[in-house]
């Protein structure tokens, strides 16, 4: 029968696929060891030793070490926990490849310096806890001394990222690029001064409906019906959110206001955050925001040709 049979080393390479020269290195450690010897002293093997050399290549394919092997097949490791063990390992391999790769990918495309690409494998490399406090760091230093306004908490949670445990590469680049802005005491600043116009418009007004939000509504339509801001067409449509913002102030519209409404749309337009924003939403796999760069441009542009002197 074929379980009383002994294969030579040559016979046992063929019925395996390995070398002569592989199996007698697993035999000369003990991973598969001989049944028998020849008369002329050659090692002879049994069926068992087809088996246990199946189970070793397989398990040096997935990449496991010798002598976790050896305790494998001679049953001193459960399979199932190595299995699960190098798995973990594996997924964290695969997750610092993916880091890696996205570091590279956005250096090729950005035409980086050596020191942006220091800072941004700096930046992929932070664990989660580093990302929350550089985040916290950027924050506080926006929001600051303005948490007496009930809507800035609700704010910062929406302005922060989250970093999935296995992020694609595209959210990893999102992520490194966001993280240099936020580091930036220039887009700091720019951020901090929105914020402290808010706030000091909530201070006036309550806890009513932002004016960004009411001129959204208002010139949304007229940029889908193509009204050129300039043309008498647009002038209800001025009125209409300049009456909402010289409400929400209790004062009246006239040019002084309807300038101080130009500045701080002005302020709300900045590139810069709507940047952030786009990169906040790959960062944590939400959709698309909705780019509102055109209604401030339109609102901007219209207030303007009705404050000239």
């Amino acid at each position: 029968m074929d379980g009383d049979t002994l294969y030579s080393i040559g016979e046992l390479a063929r019925r395996t696929g390995l070398t002569v020269k592989t199996i007698r290195f697993y035999s000369d450690r003990g991973i598969v060891a001989p049944a028998d010897r020849s008369p002329a002293g050659y090692r002879l093997y049994d069926i068992d030793a087809v088996a246990r050399l199946d189970l070793v290549r397989t398990l040096r394919e997935l990449g496991l070490d010798l002598p976790t092997i050896r305790k494998v097949v001679d049953r001193e490791l459960s399979l199932p926990e190595v299995a699960a063990a190098h798995a973990e390992a594996l997924a964290v391999q695969i997750r610092v490849l993916g880091l890696r790769r996205a570091v590279l990918t956005a250096v090729a495309e950005r035409g980086s310096t050596p020191e942006e690409t220091e800072l941004m494998h700096r930046l992929a490399q932070l664990s989660e806890d580093e990302r929350r406090r550089l985040i916290g760091d950027f924050l506080d230093a926006v929001f600051g001394g303005l948490d007496a306004v009930p809507a800035f908490a609700g704010v910062m949670r929406s302005m922060t990222p989250e970093l999935p445990d296995n992020p694609k590469v595209e959210q990893v680049q999102a992520w490194v690029e966001l993280a240099e802005m936020s580091l930036d005491p220039g887009f700091r600043a720019v951020v901090r001064r929105m914020a402290e116009d808010q706030a000091a418009e909530q201070a006036r007004m309550g806890p009513r409906r932002d004016i960004a939000a009411a001129v959204r509504d208002q010139v949304g339509p007229a940029l889908t019906a193509g009204i050129d801001p300039a043309s008498p067409q647009a002038d209800p449509i001025v009125a209409a959110f300049m009456a909402h913002y010289a409400h929400l102030l209790g004062r009246p519209d006239d040019v002084e206001l309807r300038r101080q409404l130009a500045t701080r749309l002005e302020s709300v337009n900045a590139p810069r955050r709507e940047r952030y924003l786009q990169l906040l939403a790959v960062v944590n796999g939400w959709s698309p925001p909705e780019s509102l760069a055109p209604v401030f441009e339109w609102s901007v542009q219209a207030l303007h040709v009705r404050t000239r002197q």
